[in-house]
């Protein structure tokens, strides 16, 4: 069986530390549209939900569950709080938890993938939920991060904001399998230009209005290298038009040690210094960026999309590799937690003791 090529212990932690309370249990709905490759849809709504409410899609990361995400962030526990919308947990068909944001038909607009069945559970919550199409939002964690981009870019049409954590660019892995080294190293290195165009292709001839982006990243994250998020800014400012550095930038927001840049309304990047990859999410700042605090209005403002242009990117240079390894009489060794062995891979395969090389998927192994 697959499991996650991600840090297992540390996310584990994300949802062992704090187990929120709701007034209700996740639902699961079968037969809810068109949904190729099996996605399951968990539904969590509150008591007293109010008229026209609006819907989160909360991704979890690989090993996750819909479960595990319902129980290990806050979004149910708020419902119940703010009654004003409902949570939508899809649960990852891929053996390992891991969602599939790497292959032609997930980034492509109704093509087929995961992120097809995640747009049916959305169409049905509009049909059957009273769900107002205005405020329909994604976001999620690692895995679920990238699946959050890959929804932003590919549907467009139903998804007014994305909160991403700790995830990569849109298209960072396609044409790979369910892992790519040279995208999770941070090494894939495009312009603005092309990381623009990646997106737009996921919905060839759209020119409507864009979901509103906000990507969060750790700038020690040892899976995901941080050098994504500097890609994903890239790749978001070109989507909207909006040139860099950012217009604002402030300090210890929202917590200390993170900055927050926003390069428009509608594209912002929070980095947390020193944070790794098991980020700890806040919600009320992603509700917050959805528009569903008390007092928030109810209507998104207009999210527009600037027309391709050329944009002229900052001389780039590709970070050196991950150091991961030691050099000894006997070879490179490496250290705890780096990669050693999987399908693909041509590194060391050996570790520093006292760890040692663990099969976690065909795909990575891992020194533990």
């Amino acid at each position: 069986m697959f499991l996650s090529f991600f840090r297992l212990i540390s996310l584990a932690l994300l949802v062992t530390v704090h187990v929120w309370a709701a007034e209700n249990q996740l639902q699961r709905v079968n037969n809810f549209g068109t949904n190729p490759t099996n996605v399951e849809m968990w539904v969590y709504r509150p008591n007293n939900l109010a008229a026209n409410p609006g819907l989160i899609v909360a991704l979890h990361y690989c090993t996750g569950t819909a479960q595990a995400y319902f129980t290990g962030t806050r979004y149910a526990d708020l419902s119940d709080q703010y009654k004003n919308f409902l949570v939508i947990y899809p649960d990852a068909p891929d053996g390992g938890g891991c969602w599939d944001v790497h292959t032609t038909a997930t980034l492509t607009h109704n093509a087929g993938g995961d992120s097809l069945g995640i747009a049916s559970m959305v169409r049905y919550a509009i049909a059957n939920y009273g769900v107002d199409p205005t405020r329909v939002f994604a976001t999620g964690t690692s895995s679920g991060g990238m699946m959050t981009q890959v929804l932003a870019g590919a549907y467009p049409d139903l998804f007014t904001a994305a909160s991403a954590w700790c995830g990569v660019p849109y298209g960072c892995f396609a044409g790979a399998g369910m892992w790519n080294s040279q995208c999770a190293q941070g090494q894939l290195i495009k312009t603005a230009q092309a990381w623009g165009d990646q997106v737009r292709s996921g919905y060839p001839g759209y020119t409507g209005p864009r979901p509103k982006v906000q990507i969060w990243h750790g700038t020690n994250d040892e899976t995901l290298n941080y050098n994504n998020h500097n890609e994903a800014i890239k790749q978001w400012t070109n989507v909207f038009g909006y040139s860099t550095p950012a217009q604002t930038t402030q300090s210890n927001s929202p917590l200390n040690g993170w900055t927050r840049s926003t390069f428009g309304p509608n594209f912002q990047a929070i980095s947390a210094q020193g944070v790794p990859h098991n980020i700890p999410v806040q919600p009320n700042d992603v509700l917050s960026w959805f528009g569903l605090l008390p007092g928030q209005s109810t209507t998104q403002p207009p999210v527009t999309t600037a027309p391709p242009v050329t944009i002229v990117p900052p001389v780039t240079t590709v970070p050196p590799p991950i150091p991961s390894t030691t050099t000894t009489a006997t070879g490179p060794l490496q250290t705890q937690w780096s990669q050693c062995g999987g399908t693909g891979y041509t590194g060391p395969t050996v570790c520093q003791s006292p760890f040692t090389c663990n099969f976690l998927n065909n795909w990575y192994s891992q020194c533990q």
